[in-house]
């Protein structure tokens, strides 16, 4: 029987989609041992996901400054012993978090099967089928550490207040709001802009579109985008992440590529319809908790290599445009199914 009153320093530092599917996790995990107290390490952009969860704390890794390198992680592992950690979650299983293990020598420290034997062979044709998903991987460390986590039943933050800056950029009051985050690291897992805009322009004659990215590049995409329609507005680059969180918790369905802002809305407990080019759900990466249906797949008949790598960085030039065999008409009438 694990001690009730452990205390577990959970390890995921980046990238933004992988540390929010753990939030999902952990916050099941503190519903069903309440006497836990969890210490998040993770990056301070990323230190909102956690802001409600009971008996969590983050601490922050400075891995490009105090924290660099092993002398570094050294002084990290210290600072973290002060805290009377009993056990570690090391949940992203990287060269960063491998050093950290040898410097936790004598600990409980469980580190995440990532699959990469079964996710080399789903990308290379030799299988396709259905591998755990990212929260299993996840679930798995704590079973192992002593702590069964039941994903089966799970809660959800209830819709957060918004303050008078987003609500002065969201506009009029709207029955129904559709969030839409167009981009995605690699340009294999976007839906074509100009078919996205079709899609827009159809939605925003009965809802209120928001569009949600972020850099210079995706800000001057989204204004145009946002331009020429009346109920559509850009919020890339006007409010933080804190604020971000705040408004995804209100939308009534976000439409995502196979990115961070699909499980930013998943661990909110929206509904998120996801679409996929080069990627594949199989690879485990589907958002928390949304009906297979919400999943609008490219067509593997025309592109039979999908999935041509788990990330979507690597593609045949052939399949850059592989989404575009998902129809307007096919996300439009969808997303109006579910809202």
């Amino acid at each position: 029987m694990p001690d009730k009153h452990a205390h577990i320093l959970v390890i995921r530092l980046s990238a933004m989609g992988d540390v929010a599917m753990t939030v999902p996790v952990l916050r099941a995990l503190m519903n069903q041992y309440p006497n836990v107290k969890l210490t998040v390490l993770t990056t301070q952009l990323l230190k909102p996901f956690f802001r409600d969860l009971v008996n969590t704390n983050v601490f922050v890794a400075d891995v490009k400054g105090a924290h660099k390198g092993v002398f570094g992680l050294y002084k990290l592992t210290k600072e973290l012993k002060l805290l009377r950690i009993d056990a570690v979650a090391d949940l992203h299983s990287v060269l960063r978090s491998n050093i950290l293990k040898c410097f936790f020598s004598g600990y409980n420290f469980v580190q995440i099967d990532k699959g990469r034997k079964e996710k080399k062979e789903l990308v290379s044709g030799k299988s396709f089928i259905q591998l755990k998903t990212t929260h299993e991987r996840y679930a798995e460390v704590f079973e192992k550490l002593g702590f069964p986590v039941n994903l089966s039943n799970p809660k959800f933050p209830a819709r957060a207040l918004l303050n008078t800056n987003v609500k002065s950029l969201m506009g009029q009051k709207s029955n129904k709001i559709i969030g839409i985050a167009p981009f995605a690291a690699h340009e294999g897992k976007m839906y074509p802009l100009d078919l996205m805009k079709q899609v827009v322009e159809v939605l925003s004659k009965d809802y209120k579109i928001l569009l949600f990215g972020g850099g210079n590049k995706e800000v001057e995409a989204l204004n145009k985008m946002a331009e020429p329609f009346e109920n559509v507005i850009n919020l890339a680059g006007k409010i933080d992440l804190d604020e971000q969180m705040d408004v995804i918790s209100n939308l009534d369905v976000m439409l995502s590529m196979d990115s961070g802002n699909a499980h930013i809305a998943a661990m909110l407990g929206v509904k998120v319809i996801t679409l996929w080019g080069v990627t594949h759900p199989y690879a485990g990466f589907a958002p928390f908790n949304q009906p297979e249906d919400y999943r609008l797949l490219s067509d593997r008949n025309t592109f039979p290599k999908i999935p041509t790598s788990v990330y979507g960085n690597k593609f045949p030039e052939s399949y850059k445009e592989t989404s575009r065999s998902i129809l307007p008409e096919t996300v439009i009438n969808k997303i109006k199914s579910v809202i």
